[in-house]
């Protein structure tokens, strides 16, 4: 019989990043260097980050994790200590096996809400819980985050080649206003320059509403901390 599971959206903490590290790595395997996270949550104070968390009632028993084996020797030393002094926080080493954690945060997004945009830097979700509509979900809590902060204009960056997630992007009347060449560091791919206008406006929220509506009927509702 399956475990029902509960979600909840809610603001990242401190503690979340080893887990939110993880699906950094699944999902832009080639980044570098690591969104320094720890000090994005207690420096900038721009930057919004929200999490999906799934929560486990009945986890495995996790058997204790092996101590992390030091990598490479000098030169693993070495990397370790640019990745310390460039932010890359957590490296999630010595985490229980998922299935094994009460509380698995399966998506994450960040927003950097300037003066006059709200810049949506990152969506990911994990692996095992994509096609889920979290991704959605997290793309609608980043604009109602421009919405709540006054921030009139929401835009982002999205591969050319990524036709779901630009599919799902138009949906909410993103547009495509610019391309940067080579943005991508692993194959040099473009990337195109997304903006969604007036997001506050009578007529978007109108149509905002719709979307919510249509997820929650598809997707079911998620419990939703204050953000």
């Amino acid at each position: 019989m399956r475990i029902a599971t509960r979600y909840l959206l809610r603001p990242m903490r401190l503690e979340d990043i080893s887990q939110v590290m993880e699906i950094e790595r699944e999902s832009f395997p080639a980044m570098w260097p690591p969104t320094a996270f720890k000090r994005e949550l207690q420096q900038n104070r721009l930057a919004r980050y929200i999490v999906v968390t799934e929560h486990n009632p009945s986890p495995a028993v996790a058997e204790e994790a092996p101590e992390p084996a030091p990598r490479g020797g000098t030169l693993g030393r070495i990397f370790e200590e640019i990745r310390h002094i460039l932010g890359g926080d957590e490296s999630g080493q010595g985490l229980p096996p998922p299935d094994q954690r009460h509380e698995l945060i399966i998506g994450c997004a960040g927003v950097w809400l300037l003066p006059d945009e709200a810049h949506i830097v990152t969506v990911a979700v994990r692996q095992s819980r994509r096609r889920r509509g979290i991704g959605e979900l997290l793309l609608i809590s980043a604009i109602e985050l421009a919405q709540n902060g006054g921030q009139p204009l929401v835009t982002l960056e999205c591969r050319v080649s990524n036709e779901p997630a630009l599919a799902m992007y138009e949906k909410y009347s993103f547009q495509q206003v610019g391309r940067r060449p080579r943005y991508y560091s692993d194959n040099h791919e473009d990337a195109y320059i997304l903006t969604a206008n007036s997001v506050s406006s009578r007529r978007y929220l109108a149509t905002f509403g719709q979307l919510k509506a249509a997820h929650r009927r598809r997707w079911g509702d998620f419990e939703t901390a204050a953000y």
